[in-house]
């Protein structure tokens, strides 16, 4: 329930409903030339490099499973404030500023609330069905999604005119997106709740030491130099695994600005987008995991890249509605099994019993690398002085994490009979 809740942040705020409504509407007459889409871009990396920085530091902290509730209630409620608190932004250029901070805040810590928020599945499961429980959490993820998008498409988006929605709220100085704000914020505060009140905090084995800054990249580098030291090529696959995810985040993330801004598709239909991308990608995400026990993990990721790189470029060159939806749903399709087989490969990378150790290094790794995408495609944009030349700063992230995942040499595939 609680990431039926949080995909609704995803979906809402950074994706197809906010960060559409800073750049079309609020920013449209931004003074200067940069493009609001570009500092979008921008707010975003700042916020990445926020996550890369105290993502090891979180991690060590709730490390002892009786601080994982309590962080997981701080950063949810923070996330909930800060979604709250964007229904103040108002039709005005002099707004844009105020908006990205909440965004890009809101997004540092969403990323950050999953950290202790993955560790409590050991809390919750046993060895035998924590597999269908972590599928079951990540299946109502993508539901979430769709149903959250669904009840602002229609309750505050859709139709035409001064008003929009069944509500029936006025469009002026966006009164519809701001009361979506504060139903998101409710949303994700009501799925929260039965996890926060519910779970029992387990009984403190031993007190835990505090640990800094520098005590959590110390241990974070002693991890890596141990997987050196064993097997180089799960590191060289962590840090390859830690750009292309960047990737596959940035095409989420920004796909729908996109969408908006260049293709000029309207601010409802891309809610219609985004519930078709969702169900598009948990499509692929079956599909990909049959295709991994047949031909092996890394050649679905490698394949999976390459269509992402050749859909993506392709966009680039076109132009229209039409275009947006075929390429976009293309991207979309290659995204699960992307996910899927770098979870499985690494799987199989991982030595016996050290699995917690490997998934640890995979989560922190990927946050290290979140400020690269959003610095690249606004970079792209400042450099080429229109927006469609983000998805090559986006494409380029995808191409650096194909060429290192060539480098990494993949155990052999295990066939059941």
């Amino acid at each position: 329930m609680w990431d039926f809740g949080a995909t609704a942040i995803n979906a809402i705020v950074i994706t197809f409903v906010f960060s559409i409504y800073l750049t079309g509407t609020v920013g449209d007459d931004l003074p200067g030339d940069t493009s609001p889409a570009s500092w979008l871009g921008r707010a975003l990396a700042l916020s990445g490099l926020v996550v890369a920085v105290l993502a090891p530091v979180t991690g060590v902290w709730v490390d002892a499973p009786v601080r994982r509730r309590r962080a997981l209630a701080v950063l949810t409620g923070l996330v909930v404030v800060l979604t709250a608190a964007m229904s103040l932004i108002r039709d005005d250029h002099r707004y844009m500023w105020p908006g990205l901070i909440l965004l890009a805040c809101t997004a540092a810590c969403s990323e950050l609330a999953t950290v202790p928020y993955n560790a409590m599945l050991r809390q919750l499961s046993t060895p035998e069905n924590s597999g269908r429980i972590s599928g079951f959490g990540l299946a109502l993820g993508y539901f979430g999604s769709v149903l959250a998008l669904l009840v602002v498409y229609v309750g505050f988006i859709s139709g035409t005119g001064d008003t929009r929605g069944l509500l029936g709220l006025p469009v002026d100085d966006g009164q519809n997106i701001r009361a979506a704000m504060l139903l998101t914020a409710a949303w994700f505060a009501l799925f929260a709740l039965p996890l926060l009140i519910t779970v029992r905090a387990p009984t403190p084995e031993e007190p835990h030491d505090r640990v800094g800054v520098r005590g959590a990249y110390r241990a974070l580098a002693e991890e890596i130099r141990r997987e050196w030291r064993r097997d180089r090529h799960i590191v060289y696959f962590l840090g390859a695994s830690a750009v292309y995810r960047d990737g596959l985040a940035g095409v989420f993330a920004f796909g729908a600005v996109l969408g908006v801004n260049v293709y000029g598709v309207s601010e409802a239909d891309v809610l219609l987008f985004g519930m078709a991308a969702c169900v598009v990608a948990a499509i692929g995400s079956v599909l990909g995991g049959q295709a991994d026990d047949w031909v092996g993990s890394k050649r679905v990721i490698v394949l999976s890249l390459v269509a992402m790189i050749a859909a993506g470029l392709t966009l680039m060159v076109l132009s229209g509605v039409a275009a947006f939806w075929v390429c976009g749903l293309l991207l979309c399709l290659f995204i699960g099994p992307t996910l899927s087989a770098s979870r499985t490969l690494l799987l199989r990378m991982a030595p016996e019993g050290k699995e917690g150790v490997a998934f640890g290094l995979y989560t922190t790794t990927g946050r290290a690398a979140s400020f690269l995408a959003p610095w690249l495609f606004s970079l792209f944009i400042d450099i080429f002085g229109t927006d469609r030349a983000g998805m090559g700063g986006l494409c380029l992230v995808l191409l650096i994490g194909l060429l290192a995942m060539l480098a990494v040499r993949a155990p052999h595939r295990v066939v059941r009979t």
